[in-house]
């Protein structure tokens, strides 16, 4: 987990020396706050709230869909308090709602979770920037996750497998979006033309090789020989 994160750090520094990130939004998995811990030591980590929907949606939807939806209308109530004091009061008063209505265990066990932990979810109200959730990382790893299974997931050596992901990585940062898409994000026309707010060559391709150049890495120029 940690050499994974190794990989991310050592890249985005190679662009930004000082990168930081100040938070960090992910889910209660231990060995991957302690590896952002490790190697960003003064991040603050954010418990992604979407992450609790999420487990009482998987187990409960089709099975209680009657109080499915009054128990994640109830949720996501939670997340929309304006400040630490409320949300804590919300979240109290949605474990004893489940509590007095005999909630089902897929349903009330998360959400009671939810309030042993509510420290960490509650940092999020003093960092008002911070994202709260992952949605935004679930998407792409979604789409990675359908590519991976395309390709039979892994061959052939480790080198293999990250050539693979890389040249899948770059296609979907570099490839154009669809028209509809361009003319709400004012003709920006891909995920790293957006970011970067230009490009290089008008051909998509063209512009994907030169920004690839170098391999994502700056250097001082050679000497001529």
């Amino acid at each position: 987990m940690q050499d994974a994160y190794q990989v991310f750090k050592d890249e985005a520094q190679c662009l930004k020396p000082a990168y930081a990130p100040t938070t960090v939004n992910m889910d209660g998995w231990k060995a991957t706050r302690n590896a952002w811990k490790f190697l960003f030591s003064s991040v603050v980590i954010i418990c992604c709230f979407l992450h609790v929907f999420i487990k009482i949606r998987d187990r409960a939807k089709k099975k209680y869909k009657d109080i499915f939806d009054e128990a994640a209308s109830k949720l996501w109530d939670c997340y929309d308090a304006e400040n630490k004091t409320k949300f804590s009061q919300r979240i109290r008063r949605l474990v004893e709602w489940c509590k007095k209505n005999n909630m089902p265990p897929v349903i009330a066990n998360p959400i009671n979770k939810l309030r042993q932990n509510i420290v960490a979810y509650k940092v999020a109200y003093d960092h008002p920037k911070a994202h709260r959730t992952s949605n935004m990382v679930d998407r792409l790893m979604q789409r990675m996750d359908r590519h991976l299974f395309s390709t039979q997931y892994f061959h052939g050596s480790m080198a293999a497998a990250e050539l693979s992901i890389r040249g899948w990585t770059l296609i979907h940062n570099f490839a154009p979006y669809n028209p509809r898409t361009i003319k709400k994000l004012n003709g920006y026309r891909s995920p790293a033309e957006r970011l970067n707010q230009f490009r290089y060559h008008d051909n998509w391709l063209h512009n994907l090789c030169i920004s690839a150049s170098l391999r994502g890495y700056r250097s001082p120029p050679q000497n001529p020989v």
